[in-house]
């Protein structure tokens, strides 16, 4: 296999090379397959974003592989060899594979994925690709979505293929496509998405041409279906710079087909500036949240954070006093979360914490500046449940404003809230409050069968929990009796 790079001014210097080199040694499952490979009659390459990584220096165990032959001959190939193997993608022509290999003094776990040379593409009408094979690698590396992501290293023999300019654009930190931006996003609109996504990711220019052709064809993107739509999203917010993103598609008119509430949020300002710019609060909103993260990225708190006032466009009003107000915004924007989740096929769970989030946004505002009552307190874990967590962290986020006196007050008072909740805990169950007296109590004391009437006396006893704390037996007995007297 010819070398593409041979006589162009970008092939890899002699450090690259070594480096490419060094990554495939201590990956030995990769030479080994190689091997398995060209003793069957076929070839096979390390491709795209692994390659791309592998020149990043952020190469990790999952490895992606190009070959001429075809999935039945994958199968025969890497099934005595692999510890695992998935066929979940053999319709589009990839094998998956799991394999334990040594690298120096550790055993790593490789997650694998073998792809046969290919051509895909949408027609007008389809949300599923087109799928035929090729029989070149240089066929595969043109169908692919960014010259960065078509570089590949042929194995065993470790020979650099770049017949599109990859090494340099990466240099250049760019993102252009092998072919014209036109029939590459004609063959796959889901790579208007990805060129957001890589930008954030990566940190990546989006080239000019290419920008232009998303804002031409934007509309393409309806063909594809949420499902992709909304995992290409997902890689978006959960990247290191989703702002990026998130403005890439927002000017290219490809949220206004996909996130529709997001450049709604691009309020035209009032003369006199009474309000923020929702859009770019928005954002700073996000970035805040991801600098509270303990664990790595938060989907359900980035979503959050960044949806957290889609209910003030469709609440916006001007009072007769000149003021800008934006009344139950956050029960408008809970119900507009959950539309637009519901639409992209997030789960159930992911719809249900992300709207609870921002219905609860605000809630910590409502209580004013004063002392909070352990009624309150306890109203707060209650109301927030599992996600108490996580609303410590977008409530501290929506705080953006310029007046570092008003931050610091601001602040201040969360971490006294903070406090209470914490001391609180340590007298009560917090996290689990419920009435001193269950429903089979409830039928007892009051003698009555199950029905709404048990339902309503549980919730009294909730509310006289919540508003006074744990009470003893006795008086929990009383008051539901008194209670009980007065619905007579």
């Amino acid at each position: 296999m010819p070398n593409a790079n041979e006589d162009n001014p970008t092939a890899l210097s002699q450090a690259q090379r070594r480096a490419v080199s060094e990554l495939l040694r201590v990956s030995p499952a990769a030479d080994d397959l190689a091997r398995r490979f060209q003793e069957a009659g076929f070839r096979l390459a390390l491709v795209g974003g692994s390659v791309r990584d592998a020149l990043l220096g952020r190469l990790g165990n999952d490895l992606d592989f190009t070959t001429d032959a075809r999935p039945e001959d994958v199968l025969k190939i890497v099934r005595p060899w692999a510890d695992a193997v998935w066929e979940v993608g053999i319709a589009f022509g990839t094998v998956g594979v799991q394999k334990a290999a040594r690298v120096g003094d550790t055993d790593q776990v490789f997650q694998i994925e073998v792809t046969t040379y290919r051509s895909e593409a949408y027609d007008r009408t389809s949300r599923k690709p087109e799928v035929s094979y090729g029989d070149s690698i240089e066929e595969d590396l043109v169908r692919r979505d960014f010259t960065v992501n078509a570089m590949a290293v042929a194995l065993p023999e470790k020979e650099f293929i770049d017949p599109h300019g990859g090494l340099e654009d990466l240099a250049g930190r760019v993102l252009r496509t092998p072919g014209t931006p036109e029939e590459s996003f004609s063959d796959d609109p889901l790579r208007m998405m990805r060129a957001a996504r890589f930008a954030a990711q990566l940190d990546f220019e989006v080239a000019p041409e290419v920008v232009d052709a998303m804002q031409r064809m934007a509309e393409r993107i309806e063909i594809v279906s949420a499902e992709r739509v909304r995992d290409e999203f997902n890689k978006l917010i959960l990247s290191g710079n989703p702002r990026k993103g998130l403005g890439l598609l927002v000017d290219s008119g490809l949220a206004q087909r996909v996130l529709p509430e997001l450049p709604a949020l691009r309020l035209e300002s009032d003369e006199h500036h009474r309000h923020k710019d929702v859009y770019e609060h928005s954002l700073t909103v996000l970035e805040q949240a991801i600098d509270l993260e303990e664990d790595g990225p938060d989907l359900v708190l980035r979503l959050a954070a960044l949806l957290h006032d889609i209910g003030k466009p469709r609440t916006r009003r001007f009072e007769s006093d000149g003021r800008v107000s934006f009344h139950h915004h956050e029960v408008v924007g809970a119900k507009m979360t959950k539309k637009r989740m519901v639409a992209l096929k997030y789960s159930n769970e992911m719809v249900k914490d992300v709207s609870r989030l921002v219905e609860l946004h605000l809630r910590f505002h409502g209580y004013g500046t004063g002392e909070w009552t352990d009624s309150a307190v306890r109203r707060y874990v209650r109301d927030a449940g599992p996600l108490l967590s996580r609303l410590h962290k977008l409530t501290r986020s929506d705080c953006t404003t310029r007046n570092k006196r008003k931050a610091a007050a601001l602040s201040r008072a969360y971490d006294g809230l903070e406090e209470r909740i914490a001391k609180l805990q340590e007298q009560e169950e917090l996290d689990a409050i419920r009435p001193d007296l269950d429903g089979n109590e409830i039928q007892e004391i009051l003698g009555i069968r199950p029905g709404p009437a048990v339902g309503q006396a549980y919730k009294f006893l909730l509310e006289l929990r919540l508003e006074n704390g744990p009470m003893e037996r006795g008086d929990a007995v009383t008051a539901l009796k008194e209670w009980w007297a007065g619905q007579s």
